[in-house]
């Protein structure tokens, strides 16, 4: 049967989702954090899912390829691109060449990146829809899954047991602001999804606090690998002190120090590997990073790279280059973690564990949520991503969205660090 795989229709749901107090350098975690839900329709009727990020800047560049995309074929992904390079004008909010984006603290951002993020929701929710059309789960679209399960990191963060004046939604983790919170943090992700591996997000208290907390974790869970991230908060020395102190514990340390020049001291300096989703997050930042040593680790995010088969494309660039490869997790649904596990599956050298916030979300929009068994996600074979979306879900998160008076369409962590500390702004880097 030949089936019509052209698209007739494609819908856009902003949608807000709730997120715990998690700590970071820039500030807390809002309430509630905005996701774009994209659905792309083909002439036969097969509906296929993506997800990225709800911020503004990005739907201002989302609608325009929504309305275009209609008449052109769901296998044409090349297309696709190409597409967005037409009609994704700049968005007006997109920022300055050296900006920070505090939301995904994925380093400077520019329309470029906004562009690639906004694609890669709309070519998660194309292949989904050929896979169902065809009958073939996605990484069979990929090339073949090399791996039935993908392993995961448990991520822990500092946090505050609720959001200040009790705003958001309730959860029963407590606060983790010293080694001992952490450390009960990370026995329960290992009882309750097996994590073998944990990453800690650090640059929230001053360097010896979380040099502490790993240490503690070390003990904790002797040989299991770790992992801290400051998203860039120290000066080159500090990371060096870091690096010496923790360097027989620590699997990698993560985006210490914040640019390529300072990654690249580092690097110089130190046996402890460096990874980033900062200073390489497009293929223009590989080749000073990957010739300068800066990095010895990437995490991929098929946000950032512009979708599943770019990522596929990075992953044998560090592999021709000897650079490990690891992926890089935002506040994601169940959409977007079935879209990571099925890259991540067909990726022959997938060197570490992923991150995944996945555990925090309480939230979704998928009939049933994925489940963790002994720290690994298994691959689906079932068409497409192998999720469906729950159009009640949908519609409820949508329906907060819209009853927003805009104050969390826009993820903001310095903003809502405010609500706590009025006056509060995100450090400037190095912070220590």
């Amino acid at each position: 049967m030949t089936r019509n795989l052209t698209i007739t229709d494609v819908r856009l749901t902003p949608i807000l989702v709730a997120d715990p107090p998690l700590l970071n350098t820039q500030g807390v975690h809002q309430p509630y954090t905005p996701r774009l839900i994209v659905e792309v329709v083909t002439a036969d009727g097969v509906t296929g899912v993506g997800e990225t990020y709800g911020d503004t800047k990005y739907l201002d560049l989302a609608a325009p390829l929504a309305d275009a995309l209609p008449g052109c074929q769901v296998s044409d992904v090349n297309g696709l691109h190409r597409l967005a390079d037409l009609v994704c004008g700049d968005s007006p909010e997109a920022t300055g060449a050296g900006a920070v984006d505090a939301g995904g603290l994925r380093g400077v951002q520019t329309a470029d990146k906004l562009r690639l993020s906004v694609v890669s929701g709309f070519e998660v929710a194309c292949l989904d829809a050929l896979g169902k059309a065809l009958g073939l789960p996605v990484h069979a679209l990929l090339g073949g899954k090399v791996r039935d399960a993908v392993e995961y990191s448990g991520y822990l963060f500092y946090r505050w047991a609720e959001h200040p004046g009790g705003a958001g939604e309730p959860d029963d983790w407590g606060a983790a602001l010293d080694p001992v919170g952490v450390v009960a943090q990370a026995r329960r992700f290992s009882r309750e999804y097996g994590f073998a591996s944990f990453k800690l997000k650090g640059g929230v208290f001053e360097p010896d606090q979380e040099i502490a907390a790993v240490r503690a974790l070390a003990e904790a869970f002797p040989g299991q690998p770790l992992r801290l991230d400051p998203n860039g908060a120290w000066s080159v020395e500090t990371s060096l002190r870091v690096a010496e102190e923790l360097g027989d514990v620590l699997e990698y340390l993560e985006d210490p120090t914040s640019g390529t020049d300072r990654m690249a001291a580092v690097a110089a300096a130190t046996g402890v590997p460096l990874a980033t989703n900062m200073c390489v997050t497009t293929f223009a930042e590989i080749p000073e990073a990957f010739t300068r040593g800066a990095v010895q680790v990437v995490l991929c995010d098929h946000h950032y790279w512009g979708g599943l088969r770019n990522t596929r494309e990075l992953a044998a660039i560090c592999r021709t280059f000897g650079v490990g490869l690891s992926m890089h997790s935002n506040t994601h649904l169940g959409i977007s973690l079935a879209a990571m596990t099925h890259v991540a599956a067909v990726v022959p050298n997938l060197d570490h564990a992923c991150d995944s916030h996945y555990p925090w979300q309480t939230e979704d929009v998928i009939t049933e949520r994925l489940d963790f068994k002994d720290g690994r996600l298994a691959v689906s074979d079932l068409p497409g991503l192998g999720v469906e979306l729950d159009r009640d879900k949908l519609a409820r998160l949508h329906r907060r969205w819209l009853d927003d008076d805009g104050t969390m369409r826009e993820r903001d962590d310095a903003a809502a660090m405010r609500v706590a500390q009025p006056g509060w702004a995100a450090p400037p880097v190095p912070r220590w």
